[in-house]
């Protein structure tokens, strides 16, 4: 063996040892796609493509790092200076990449496929969420957390989160049940069944589902189908954080128990239709007015 030789395989191998802790170093977590992503250092400009992946991108300390966010992107207070690129539906592309982010978290079931895959053609990560269950929630913050190098801070929101969504459930274990509907939009009528987090939401405030074990997450249904429902409780958003309309159309059918109790419930979309810590919010209202129905319903049974 020459000495040039051996000199370049001992440097060689002096170089094996920072080349393992680099890729020790590696950040990886496995989306919503069952991918496994990897970033070789903490995530310093992030885009968060739907308004609750901005939430939870603050929610895991790492809101000062996102350098790009979507229309409706609300919240926190410090969401609305983010700079947009295009709706949840139709992404700006040219916006986005002048903005130059090294993480994309990216909405499986909200975001066009076809401009993600684009983006990820670029060299893009694109990180998927798709938190389907309340469980998923506190776990999606501790993954946006690894990501930034905030885990600490991510830890503990998740924390706090089940620990206060455990208590939730307890104070209404033994809750009288108590059938309702939840309405997620109105043309076309649309509702959501047991899998959906909306869905454990109303479980665990002791209410029962009326579509429940309907098979897809967020049924299209008619007025007939939930006229012959007739759930004890109607729970609704509507087209904004105030706008109770949809529960103004509900009284023209007297026929209702739940318009006849006077059980008609007006919920912000925002704090139970986005997978975020703010649906502990949304749970404990819920949970009031569902106490507030059982009392209208025995105040009238007796």
């Amino acid at each position: 063996m020459t000495r040039r030789l051996s000199r370049l395989l001992l440097a060689g191998l002096a170089l094996l040892p920072l080349a393992a802790a680099q890729a020790q170093d590696e950040i990886c977590v496995v989306d919503a796609l069952d991918r496994e992503i990897c970033l070789e250092r903490p995530a310093s400009r992030i885009a968060t493509l739907s308004p609750g992946a901005t939430e939870l991108a603050f929610a895991a300390g790492a809101g000062e790092r996102v350098v790009a966010a979507v229309e409706y992107s609300d919240y926190p207070p410090d969401a609305l200076k983010i700079p947009r690129v295009g709706s949840h539906g139709r992404l700006d592309l040219e916006r986005l990449l002048t903005l130059d982010p090294d993480l994309v978290i990216g909405w499986v079931t909200g975001n066009p496929a076809e401009q993600l895959e684009r983006l990820e053609a670029l060299g893009m990560a694109v990180f998927y969420i798709e938190p389907r269950t309340v469980a998923e929630i506190g776990t999606t913050i501790e993954q946006l957390a690894r990501f930034a190098d905030t885990r600490e801070t991510g830890e503990a929101e998740a924390e706090r989160f089940r620990r206060e969504m455990a208590a939730l459930a307890e104070r209404h274990a033994r809750a009288e049940p108590v059938s309702v509907f939840y309405q997620v939009w109105d043309e076309p009528l649309m509702t959501i069944n047991d899998r959906h987090w909306i869905g454990q939401v109303l479980r665990l405030c002791g209410g029962t589902n009326v579509f429940g074990e309907l098979e897809r997450l967020a049924p299209r249904l008619d007025e007939e189908a939930l006229l012959a429902a007739n759930p004890e409780v109607i729970l609704a958003g509507g087209r904004g954080e105030d706008n109770r309309d949809w529960l103004e159309h509900w009284r023209g059918y007297p026929s209702l128990t739940a318009v006849a109790k006077d059980n008609l419930f007006f919920v912000p979309p925002s704090l139970i239709q986005r997978p975020t810590p703010r649906l502990l919010e949304g749970t404990g209202m819920v949970c009031k007015q569902l106490d507030q129905a059982r009392e209208r319903l025995g105040e009238r049974q007796e």
